[in-house]
């Protein structure tokens, strides 16, 4: 089993960046391929990036493709979510999941075993 606490959210002006991250306890992050999804008020809950065990291969929502980097450090039990030219419709809830079914990233909500409290990211206009 693995503990998983965001940390970095905050409010930024749209087009600034953000980068949230992932610390991971009890079993090792590298056991597992890791996931960023977020919730805004009134939504339900929606992938935003993945990344493989390795750190291989990632996989992005369309939404923020070419603007949101996903990361990990596998020493540091970490992983992150570098986000630029943020929107105010980024603006949610974002939660940290590992998955410990497959090695490669997968998108659906359904797929990720163990998931993080949440980080709050406003992004004001």
């Amino acid at each position: 089993q693995v503990q998983l606490v965001e940390s970095g959210g905050g409010l930024v002006q749209a087009g600034g960046s953000l980068r949230v991250s992932c610390a991971a306890s009890g079993r090792p992050s590298s056991s597992y391929a890791m996931g960023w999804f977020r919730q805004a008020p009134g939504k339900e809950r929606e992938f935003v990036a993945g990344i493989s065990r390795s750190g291989a291969s990632t996989l992005y929502a369309d939404s923020v493709k070419g603007r949101f980097t996903i990361s990990r450090d596998n020493a540091k039990n970490t992983v992150y979510l570098q986000m630029n030219s943020l929107k105010p419709e980024d603006t949610a809830i974002y939660y940290c999941a590992a998955d410990r079914g497959l090695a490669l990233p997968r998108s659906r909500y359904g797929e990720y075993d163990y998931w993080g409290q949440g980080t709050q990211v406003t992004v004001s206009s």
